[in-house]
């Protein structure tokens, strides 16, 4: 199968094709509806975006989306005519404050119910050290935000807690500032940003856990080719961990080491898992991935540094623990309280309801297997990754499984039933 794009890397591409000068190509952008909310963000900030098929398909593959973005250069962002709705995308808000701080004009950002609950005050802190004017709802920790943009100075800042998006915010901001604006990690977040900030032209530095971006150079625009999402192939590998004789070769995905941490965990719990024909696409480390029936899935403790590289991949994880034998405990993951949904909470509740043995600390769980899970009624709180995740739970139990709120997958995957039917009949 042929993972569907990343969705990180498709808001990057949107992201700074358009502050670069000329035209830049997107083949493989994700249509989904988390990345066309950054779409139609810069619509509205006036930037020309254009979505045709094109390219030669090879046989049995789908035809790839190219998505051209006729870029103005930093000062050409125009002002927009009204609110920006960013849905409920985490990264399209949390990138576009620190982009839009930059810029010398008004403007506001706001998502539905779930992108106005979660937290800003993290990328809203360090921007306003830079001098940017932003003010959001119950002191500054909420969406809608309003930005007076324009009339930043360089900051040195040390992450509080690791987080891409953030880190990316104000790596955006720094491109406009005169001077030097570096970010240091404790642990490393994932890095798409740093590497697509360095095909674009940009004068960026990585030492290690820091981070430094020097204003003033101006990006040009590029061809971009997006990889397959590594997140979403994940439900895929985990399913075909569980189905007894099924084996799957997913094609094309991407293989970014800030990203892998899944695939090292599953290797722990004793999955057969190999990579193949890797290589480097525009910056970016792709391969195939090759996952086999192995049968007897053993525990594991995962908590620390390996937490940032599998941060979406926890509800998958919290159901193979279920198949596992032993106490697989996740610990160090609180920041999951506060995705697009309490995925800790969520996965403990719905799990329960599947008779799984899990117990909830305030960091993440601690999960008793191996379990024959049954078939019950669980919802997804709108949160696409435990849509996904509770229906591998179901491929592993016994009876009809109805999960509540399904359609949010196409935050991510829009096509993720059509391919798991696919799997399962093959």
């Amino acid at each position: 199968m042929v993972a569907p794009p990343d969705k990180s890397i498709s808001h990057r591409a949107i992201f700074f094709a358009s502050i670069a000068k000329g035209e830049s190509v997107i083949r493989n952008f994700l249509d989904a509806a988390d990345p066309l909310s950054t779409v139609d963000a810069f619509r509205k900030l006036g930037i020309e975006i254009t979505e045709l098929a094109g390219g030669i398909p090879s046989q049995g593959s789908k035809l790839p989306r190219r998505t051209t973005v006729n870029g103005q250069g930093f000062e050409g962002l125009k002002e927009p005519k009204d609110v920006i709705d960013c849905g409920n995308s985490g990264t399209t808000m949390r990138l576009l404050t620190g982009l839009l701080a930059a810029c010398p004009f008004f403007s506001v950002l706001t998502g539905d119910e779930s992108l106005r609950g979660r937290p800003m005050a993290r990328v809203i802190t360090p921007l306003k050290q830079m001098g940017a004017g932003i003010n959001g709802r119950s002191l500054d920790r909420y969406p809608p935000l309003s930005i007076k943009g324009g009339g930043l100075r360089p900051i040195s800042y040390e992450m509080p807690v690791p987080s891409a998006q953030v880190k990316s915010s104000i790596l955006l901001a720094g491109l406009y500032v005169d001077g030097v604006t570096e970010v240091k990690e404790s642990v490393k977040s994932r890095d798409h940003t740093e590497r697509m900030l360095a095909a674009f032209g940009a004068d960026i530095t990585v030492d290690g856990l820091r981070v430094a971006v020097r204003g003033g150079r101006k990006l040009e625009g590029q061809d971009i080719e997006i990889p397959g999402d590594i997140s979403s192939a994940a439900f895929f590998v985990a399913a075909s961990l569980l189905i007894v004789g099924k084996g799957l070769l997913v094609r094309d995905v991407g293989l970014n080491p800030t990203r892998t941490g899944f695939f090292d965990a599953i290797k722990k719990m004793g999955a057969s898992l190999e990579f193949l024909n890797e290589r480097v696409v525009c910056g970016e480390p792709i391969g195939d991935v090759r996952s086999t029936y192995v049968g007897g899935l053993k525990c594991i403790n995962i908590g620390g540094e390996e937490i940032p590289s599998l941060i979406d991949e926890f509800p998958l994880l919290c159901v193979l623990g279920t198949q596992a034998e032993g106490i697989t405990e996740i610990r160090g993951a609180k920041e999951l309280r506060v995705k697009e949904s309490d995925r800790i909470s969520a996965m403990v509740s719905e799990l329960r309801k599947m008779g799984a043995r899990i117990e909830e600390y305030d960091d993440g769980v601690a999960i008793e297997g191996r379990v024959l899970l049954k078939g019950a009624h669980v919802k997804s709180y709108g949160d696409h990754r435990i849509a996904m995740a509770l229906s591998v739970a179901a491929l592993a139990a016994k009876g009809e499984t109805v999960i509540e709120g399904s359609d949010c997958v196409d935050i991510s995957y829009h096509d993720f039933y059509k391919d798991m039917t696919e799997l399962v009949s093959f």
